[in-house]
């Protein structure tokens, strides 16, 4: 009875230990079960004799005890199975979560050690764009103080060709004297050599003049260098901030697949205005400003010569306030609007007269709100007006993602003219402005002037914006686009 008395006790302490929250480790579990074996009632040899003497009789109260224990035994054995089944969920459910965690440390190890690798890179490119720029720059002091050795021999042998021409002239006058005496054969060999002299003398200035010529070619030539290099290692600086206005990839140079052909930049003949900007430098023009010229095949007309990086580029768009608005016709357009020395469009037919010379580069600038600048460059190729002036592309250098379609004819359309071009992509008609639209792109520079305080999604999209594919939106503050001849051979 006693024994029947404590394994109810112990069963009744198993089952809430058992539905207590408050167990949480098998270790306690396991010490209940041991204490239940070790009290668990064992038969009495006197009690079993009389049990059996008993047989026929009555059932005794010991026999009734033991079938209580039995019914204790089973609920004990129920709670362990429960038990049993606690746990195995238990070890089931903390095994997926040993796993996810895993998994999510590989994923975690995966990822710094790729921004490991990208960061030594762009620290390698770094240094070498450094050891680059060094290099350049010392031999831009070196060309310069050739230059000034050169300026100084010039000046001498100029003066020398003063003094020559002093002695030529007196000679000269001494052979009108003696026009009507006959020279003796002395002085004619005099009058001879002092003619070679003065000729050899001319000719060893014009080479020195050319050489310096080279030399403030090859001059500008590394300064436009090296101010590549520069926007490159402000742009790789730039890669390291966590907010930006401008943000990308440095892209190397690519292959050009346009064919070349005769440019204008060579010399012009000075009885007539100049074919293009470039041929202006070429001339000795030196400060930006308005300019007329008269490409072939072509009536005069004005455009703004921008003078930099050792040549002159023609401005065929500028837009730096939003005084000026964009959203014209199709006539407006093609035919030009607005002030060469603010904001303007040159036109479409005046920009096909220039670049049908020969190959040109197209080169666009950006400016944010922030004042940070960037410039991408393309070869390109532009129809005439049968074509709906269509433009192709593509890139060779620059400091931001490209944002326009490579490859690809793009027809220029207005809001009256063409616009089945954007609807066939089902676009939505906000678009302001004429553009080489493609398809539903977000880069138009010539959209409506957006200030950054308008927020609304309507705006945005009608707003002048630079929006690489795969990339985020460039608010625009100032765009500049400009065109420049050239034979496409340092880019091959």
């Amino acid at each position: 009875t006693q024994n029947s008395h404590t394994a109810k006790t112990v069963s009744r302490k198993s089952l809430c230990i058992l539905h207590n929250p408050r167990v949480s480790s098998g270790a306690e579990n396991m010490k209940i079960i041991l204490l239940f074996l070790f009290i668990a009632p064992l038969p009495n040899p006197d009690r079993a004799e009389k049990d059996f003497s008993s047989f026929d009789s009555a059932a005794s109260p010991e026999t009734k005890s033991r079938f209580a224990m039995l019914d204790d035994v089973r609920i004990l054995a129920n709670g362990l199975l429960q038990l049993g089944h606690g746990l195995k969920d238990f070890v089931h459910k903390t095994k997926g979560q040993m796993n996810d965690i895993f998994q999510k440390l590989y994923i975690f190890d995966r990822s710094f050690y790729e921004l490991s690798l990208q960061t030594s890179e762009i620290k390698e490119e770094e240094e070498q764009l450094r050891q680059t720029t060094a290099r350049l720059q010392i031999n831009n002091e070196e060309i310069k103080n050739l230059s000034q050795e050169m300026n100084s021999k010039i000046e001498d042998l100029i003066q020398n060709k003063i003094q020559l021409q002093e002695k030529v002239w007196g000679l000269e006058d001494k052979v009108t004297k003696l026009a009507i005496i006959q020279p003796s054969m002395q002085e004619t060999k005099e009058i001879s050599s002092l003619k070679a002299f003065v000729e050899q003398q001319d000719n060893h200035i014009k080479q020195l003049l050319k050489i310096v010529e080279d030399q403030h070619v090859q001059l500008d030539r590394q300064h436009n260098q090296i101010m590549e290099l520069e926007d490159k290692l402000n742009h790789i600086e730039l890669q390291e901030l966590t907010e930006n206005s401008f943000m990308g990839e440095h892209t190397e140079p690519e292959a050009i697949s346009f064919p070349v052909h005769n440019t204008t930049a060579g010399t012009y003949r000075s009885d007539g205005p100049a074919p293009d900007c470039t041929a202006l430098y070429n001339s000795g023009t030196r400060s930006s400003g308005v300019y007329t010229i008269k490409p072939n095949s072509s009536e005069a007309f004005n455009v703004y010569c921008e003078m930099k990086f050792g040549s002159s580029w023609t401005v065929i768009q500028n837009r730096v306030d939003g005084s000026l608005d964009f959203n014209q016709t199709w006539d407006a357009y093609e035919n030009g609007f607005g002030d060469l020395n603010e904001e303007f469009w040159l036109g479409l037919n005046k920009t096909y007269s220039i670049t049908k010379q020969g190959d040109y580069i197209l080169r666009i600038e950006l400016q944010d709100w922030k004042d940070n600048k960037r410039h991408i460059e393309y070869a390109f190729s532009l129809g005439g007006p049968e074509t709906d002036y269509t433009l192709q592309l593509s890139r060779i250098s620059g400091s931001i993602p490209n944002a326009l379609p490579e490859q690809t004819e793009l027809r220029f359309s207005t809001a009256d003219h063409d616009m089945d071009v954007i609807n066939d992509f089902n676009c939505p008609e906000n678009y302001l402005g004429g553009w080489w639209h493609s398809e539903c792109e977000e880069t138009n520079l010539n959209g409506k002037y957006v200030a950054p305080r308008s927020r609304g999604r309507l705006d945005r999209r009608k707003g002048l914006y630079w929006k690489p594919k795969k990339g985020r939106y460039y608010l625009l503050k100032s765009t500049k686009i400009m065109i420049h001849p050239t034979d496409l051979k340092s880019f091959d």
